[in-house]
């Protein structure tokens, strides 16, 4: 098991800005790629970014590309979104995860964190 911890969710209005950070441990945390997902009320999981092993290539959703930032830290045991001018739409509980290839598909994730909640009021 890797332990993948999220945190950084919170309210925060129409047009603000939000940093989730995403914690793995163990020594094997580099040779995985991270994804974002995340869940609204009613609704399936979608993909939101993903980062390859290195840090070298992202990959976004149409709904998120030019708002949001993924990144991984300097000590890479720690991944990063970065959540510009938010929508309500936004409004989702946001999942890290970790697999082996860079991928927008869920199946493609071996081990998935808890959740942060994001809230974005109208």
């Amino acid at each position: 098991q890797v332990p993948v911890v999220e945190s950084g969710g919170g309210l925060v209005q129409t047009g603000g800005s939000l940093r989730l950070s995403c914690a793995a441990s163990g020594r094997t945390f580099s040779n995985y790629a991270m994804g974002w997902f995340r869940q609204a009320p009613g609704k399936e999981r979608e993909f939101v970014a993903a980062i390859s092993r290195n840090g070298g290539s992202t990959y976004y959703a149409d709904s998120v590309k030019g708002r949001f930032t993924i990144s991984r830290g300097s000590a890479k045991n720690t991944v990063y979104l970065q959540m510009n001018s938010l929508k309500p739409d936004d409004t989702a509980v946001y999942y890290c995860a970790l697999g082996p290839s860079m991928s927008a598909s869920i199946t493609r994730y071996d081990y998935w964190g808890q959740g942060t909640q994001v809230t974005v009021s109208s």
